[in-house]
């Protein structure tokens, strides 16, 4: 699939005048072409340490990872944020599938263009996941070592919501077989049809009665805060049957054994902020590297806070996280 890459500023949030900016591409081991936004401090002396940001899951670059990326070059990364595989302005077929194999991947292709750049110090390499792909960041995390720091914001463990649900309350056999019985129908339906059905998407119109986090949604994704036409989540969603190896999957099997460091940051309030602190847990439990790893908790945050609103995501924290363990 050829994507037009769009050469206009049509990013959800300003322009910094502090930064330069350009499009970049390149390539992960399936050979599906990624497209990135580079954000460059505009003065600088010799290599630069560099940070790959992605997310929230189902967004895209022009989004809550682009704004994070912009503002880490400010402070003196070069970073990129890029579109994950089938979204976005990336490539890959069929569209707005997701796959745990690749999407680490993703992050690891990043790490692999941003090691062979000449203005970048390849032993300064750190990665920002948001949302879903906070939990993808921390996968990649276990496998590539090149990554010295990650910071894993507002986190989904998707594979634990696609084979829990929220909050764990289908975390029963029944429940799981149900869903699989529905997305193997949807398998045979799509093929049928020749088409990939799509879901998930933030609902609209909003029901009055929706639980607080999905008015949250709502608020960033389908309004001028946040709305972008190529965002899964401001409009259609992922193929429902892209569910189907993220429910037969468990994230973080070896985070224990991740010996750089690590910051995960969730908001107080955030509805999903159990799955941030479980994830630490897990991560600490029984390790031996523990010296290296924080827990960040900002108070009175919700989910999508950390999206956007800078007066509440901790980016001196950061900042300082990142630049004592890119050393």
């Amino acid at each position: 699939m050829e994507t037009r890459i769009t050469e206009e500023w049509d990013k959800v949030f300003p322009k910094s005048e502090k930064v330069n900016h350009r499009k970049v591409t390149f390539k992960n081991h399936f050979g599906i072409m990624l497209v990135a936004d580079m954000y460059e401090p505009k003065q600088y002396e010799g290599k630069l340490p560099a940070i790959a940001v992605s997310g929230p899951y189902g967004a895209v670059k022009e989004q809550s990872s682009g704004l994070y990326a912009q503002e880490m070059a400010e402070r003196g990364f070069l970073s990129i944020a890029f579109d994950p595989s089938f979204t976005g302005e990336s490539s890959g077929e069929p569209r707005y599938m997701t796959s745990p194999d690749i999407n680490v991947e993703d992050f690891q292709s990043a790490v692999d263009y941003l090691s062979n750049l000449e203005n970048v110090d390849s032993e300064k390499i750190g990665i920002i996941g948001i949302c879903g792909w906070g939990g993808m960041a921390l996968q990649t995390a276990c496998i590539d070592t090149r990554i010295k720091a990650t910071i894993v914001s507002t986190m989904y463990d998707m594979s634990r919501v696609a084979g829990n649900g929220y909050f764990d309350e289908q975390d029963n056999e029944e429940a799981r077989y149900n869903q699989r019985v529905s997305i193997n129908k949807q398998r045979t339906e799509d093929y049928k049809n020749g088409s990939y059905a799509l879901a998930g998407g933030v609902v609209d119109p909003l029901p009055e009665d929706a639980p607080q986090f999905v008015k949250d949604y709502y608020a960033y994704y389908k309004t001028e805060r946040g709305y972008h036409p190529r965002s899964l989540n401001s409009n259609n969603g992922w193929a429902i049957q892209s569910n189907t190896s993220m429910m037969n999957t468990r994230l973080f099997r070896y985070s224990s054994e991740i010996r750089n460091a690590v910051m995960i940051v969730h908001g107080e309030n955030a509805h999903s902020c159990y799955m941030g602190k479980d994830a630490y847990n897990n991560m600490i439990k029984d390790s031996k590297y523990t010296n290296n790893k924080e827990l960040v908790i900002v108070p009175n945050a919700t989910h999508c806070d950390l999206y956007d609103q800078k007066d509440k995501i901790p980016f001196d924290k950061i900042e300082s996280f990142l630049k004592e363990n890119l050393k």
